[in-house]
């Protein structure tokens, strides 16, 4: 329904994306998204450059990232 009310747009973005959007986050912000929240992390990246620096961006992160620990540790070579 939102997306046939232009309303929202669902784009994909790559398991690498994720796992560099949830690194800059947490280098940033100390916060570990949940994987699926990275997703929505990595396209704000994507959009950025073409934004102005007076837009505002609001993302939910919900989850914890911290369930995720065993995927990040495995594929971001963390020990």
């Amino acid at each position: 329904m939102l997306k046939d009310a232009g309303r929202a747009q669902y784009v994909p973005a790559s398991d690498v994306e994720a796992l560099r959007a949830t690194t800059l986050l947490a280098r940033t912000e100390g916060i570990i998204p949940a994987l699926e929240s990275a997703h929505a992390v990595a396209e704000v990246i994507k959009r950025s450059p073409k934004m102005k620096k007076s837009d505002i961006v609001i993302v939910n992160i919900s989850g914890r990232g911290d369930k995720d620990i065993g995927i990040l540790r495995e594929n971001l070579k963390l020990d």
